[in-house]
């Protein structure tokens, strides 16, 4: 094993320790020395890693992941909304290939909603870099409002697959991939929102 693939291993022992020991416990019962004794290796070696115990949880999940940046710029012609469709795809993946801890992760976060605020602030960049991409690709202004809109709807609709899918997997609900999740939502944005078919009847108003 390089060292390379060793920091690897040894940075997601401590995010799978984290994650599972805050599952059980909840954020605020759980310390940096019980997270890095579960995952084998020194506090010292934690902080080489992660600043704090909340950057375990969230930090950037992405790390290592192509730059969706630059896969949105090099994209073939087309709309831009699939582009960042295509762009997002090997993120999307590594996603599905990691279910396990994934499903864990947005479950920890969802029962302890202090981490919301760090991973809205890891979604901010991401939008930014996103919308500076999007106005290069099609040639606009920085502060022209389409990237800013289509970042920040291809953003949401990213987010609502995603805890859609985490939760069909829970509850062991739909066959259906996070890529088929994703695309589905990025099809209702495409399609201009319109009002989908009625499942149910309608409450008498």
């Amino acid at each position: 094993m390089n060292r390379d693939d060793k920091r690897r291993q040894t940075r997601r022992a401590l995010i799978s320790a984290a994650l599972r020991l805050t599952d059980e416990r909840g954020a605020d019962r759980v310390t940096v020395d019980e997270i890095s004794e579960a995952a084998g290796v020194s506090p010292r070696t934690f902080f080489n890693y992660f600043a704090t115990k909340e950057d375990a949880l969230v930090g950037d999940p992405l790390e290592g992941c192509t730059d969706p940046r630059a896969l949105l710029l090099a994209a073939p012609p087309g709309p831009a909304l699939a582009a960042v469709e295509a762009a997002l795809a090997p993120a999307i993946r590594m996603i599905q290939d990691d279910r396990e801890l994934w499903v864990l992760r947005l479950r920890v976060i969802v029962n302890n909603p202090h981490l919301l605020p760090r991973l809205a602030a890891t979604a901010t960049t991401a939008e930014q870099e996103m919308t500076a991409a999007i106005a290069e690709r099609l040639g606009l202004d920085p502060g022209h409002a389409y990237p800013h809109v289509l970042a920040a709807v291809t953003g949401a609709a990213l987010r609502v697959a995603l805890m859609r899918w985490a939760s069909d997997a829970r509850n062991d609900l739909s066959d259906l991939s996070l890529a088929n999740h994703v695309h589905q939502a990025f099809g209702m944005v495409a399609g201009g929102l319109t009002d989908p078919t009625p499942t149910n009847a309608p409450r008498n108003r």
